[in-house]
């Protein structure tokens, strides 16, 4: 664990999700989405992850931030979510976080993101170039049901 002060309250940086309950993963996240992942779901996502990288919030334990990675296990990863609550952007938290799992995927030859255009400087002042790339989404999978099993 490291603490670091962001500008006011202590936050706590951890890849331990063992002891993450829902509760502390209300958020709120995914900000602007139509049909969010319900803080059931959000868990279950950071738990089937390879790696991930959490901000907490030291006086009340809550999530503030996270991302997280998949991987093939060796040689790409990708970075599919990084979110940091509302009130506590431009602090530099969501850099840290990408930057905890940069640290983690060191050893692999790529670690891609997809993105909007304007989030596109973020990434790139933390090392990532801009490509092109393409996307297939079923949104009807978007919140709900258990990973796996169809809905």
């Amino acid at each position: 664990f490291m603490t670091a002060r962001y500008l006011g309250p202590m936050i706590e940086f951890t890849s331990d999700l063992g002891a993450i309950t829902v509760d502390q993963i209300q958020g709120p996240f995914f900000a602007g989405w139509p049909d969010p992942p319900s803080p059931e779901r959000h868990l279950e996502i950071l738990r089937g992850s390879a790696h991930v990288a959490l901000a907490v919030h030291e006086p009340d334990g809550r999530v503030v931030g996270f991302a997280n990675a998949i991987t093939d296990g060796g040689y790409m990863a990708f970075i599919p979510l990084v979110e940091v609550v509302a009130s506590f952007q431009g602090r530099g938290i969501g850099s840290d976080l990408v930057r905890r799992l940069l640290d983690d995927l060191s050893d692999y030859y790529a670690v891609d993101v997809m993105c909007d255009p304007e989030l596109q400087p973020f990434y790139r002042h933390l090392g990532f170039q801009p490509g092109t790339g393409a996307m297939w989404r079923n949104y009807r999978r978007q919140s709900g049901g258990s990973l796996g099993q169809p809905s």
